[in-house]
């Protein structure tokens, strides 16, 4: 009885270390060509998930190219810019391509702009070069209710964009000088990024949208395809031969960030804050 269970506690042993040693071979040694598939969808709010998919690929040897799926109407202005920084990067030390999906609009081209190679469909919404703030404005409603705010400041500006009252002149002023400002960061991105002159991208850097076609003609994309040519494409391009290995992250659900989502959104619409951002909004 003795001699079977020192045998079976053998096994055991012998199964654990080849498990640990197959895992470590498998992290340092290329295995196969593989493309990692990062999937960019809905409004850009965080830049923390994509920024750190991007990091692992370029680390990873395994990984030749990446492709970036974005379907975004775009977001707020630094995840944008944080985003985009990182696909400059790594496009630096891999091939980047991105497959635009239904929309790649305002900070969802912004991110695109610096990749190797931008795929639009034939009907992709992108384009809209261009930056907007939205500030409420509940002053008529508090007089009818005959609500009135007091307000103690240090500065006669601080409360600049407040939504209890309109925006006078000189703040007007202040606040468009704001937008323009970051306006041109996204113009001198999209230019550095798609190595375009500046006086073009001006040109075309009024929050116009383009289809997809028309976005090829005016030089903010390079081709037309769905995601899979920007796979093959971006096969082709890091000298893979045969059917690439797709690599992406599985979606984790969470009970606790759904309601972490849920809840923000509301505290957003009861308590409104003036935000500058990056995105297509009709």
């Amino acid at each position: 009885m003795k001699k079977v269970f020192l045998v079976l506690l053998g096994l055991f042993i012998l199964l654990v270390f080849v498990s640990i040693l197959l895992v470590v071979l498998q992290k340092n040694i290329p295995i196969g060509e593989r493309i990692a598939l990062i999937r960019i969808e809905g409004l850009i709010t965080d830049s923390k998930e994509t920024i750190d998919e991007l990091k692992g690929h370029v680390k990873d040897p395994r990984i030749k190219a990446i492709v970036l799926r974005i379907d975004s109407p775009g977001g707020a202005v630094a995840p944008a810019q944080e985003i985009y920084e990182e696909v400059r990067k790594a496009a630096t030390k891999k091939k980047v391509l991105v497959s635009m999906g239904s929309i790649a609009a305002s900070g969802g081209y912004y991110i695109a702009s610096p990749a190797t190679r931008i795929i639009a469909n034939p009907g992709t919404l992108t384009g809209s070069i261009g930056v907007i703030m939205e500030i409420p404005n509940i002053e008529g409603l508090m007089n009818k209710l005959g609500i009135k705010t007091e307000v103690v400041k240090s500065g006669r500006h601080k409360d600049i964009a407040s939504i209890f009252r309109g925006i006078g002149k000189e703040e007007k002023e202040i606040l468009q000088g704001v937008l323009d400002n970051v306006h041109g960061q996204f113009i001198k991105a999209v230019v550095e990024g798609r190595k375009m002159l500046l006086a073009d991208v001006k040109k075309i850097a009024d929050g116009r949208i383009f289809t997809g076609e028309q976005a090829l003609k005016v030089g903010l994309v390079d081709e037309l395809g769905n995601l899979e040519d920007a796979v093959q494409a971006a096969a082709k391009l890091s000298g893979i031969k045969g059917e690439p290995v797709i690599v992406s992250k599985k979606e984790r659900f969470s009970l606790i960030d759904l309601l972490r989502g849920n809840i923000s959104k509301q505290l957003a619409d009861i308590f409104p804050t003036v935000k500058v951002k990056y995105l297509f909004a009709p």
